[in-house]
């Protein structure tokens, strides 16, 4: 397989279900107790900025970006991203991330968060977000709160409690 024979599009709803097998399969029924998930259980993603990579018809990897509040701050939280496991290894997930960061510029997004692995993610433009000026819904090891910043200045304005931003006041 080639990477010409991956195509990346804008997700539908038409690939819901495979999206939730993907992330079934790489993140298990713990995936519900994430804080990541706890926050995206306050209102829907954003499907124009959330994409699949599709293999002969088939959704084989996915990001997803939901809108998130945390103090005056208004971001993206990018995930979760997650490639099937036969996909693994070859870059697909890098690039989606590089889409869904792209067209979260093209917004006019500031920044985008994630909780995720600096060694993967630091390449991609992520830095670890100061100790205890974020505070996640639920348990989050510090070292992986990461963000890009879009915008000079703006993951300074992300302070305090997380929420989906349909839920800021």
């Amino acid at each position: 397989m080639s990477s010409a024979d991956i195509h990346y599009l804008p997700e539908e709803p038409a690939h819901d279900a495979e999206i939730e097998l993907i992330n079934e399969e790489a993140f298990g029924p713990g995936r519900f107790t994430r804080a990541a998930y706890k926050i995206r259980e306050g209102g829907p993603h954003d499907r124009a900025l959330s994409f699949v990579a599709v293999h002969q018809n088939q959704v084989i990897a996915s990001v997803r970006m939901t809108w998130i509040a945390a103090g005056e701050g208004r971001a993206l939280l990018l995930g979760p991203l997650a490639v099937r496991p036969a996909f693994k290894s070859i870059g697909i997930g890098r690039k989606l991330v590089a889409i869904a960061v792209e067209a979260a510029r093209e917004a006019g997004a500031g920044s985008v968060v994630l909780v995720g692995d600096a060694p993967y993610y630091g390449p991609l433009g992520f830095q670890k977000i100061p100790n205890g000026q974020l505070s996640m819904p639920r348990p989050v090891d510090a070292e992986r709160l990461l963000a890009a910043e879009l915008q000079k200045g703006a993951v300074a304005t992300l302070k305090g409690d997380v929420t989906h931003a349909a839920l800021a006041r």
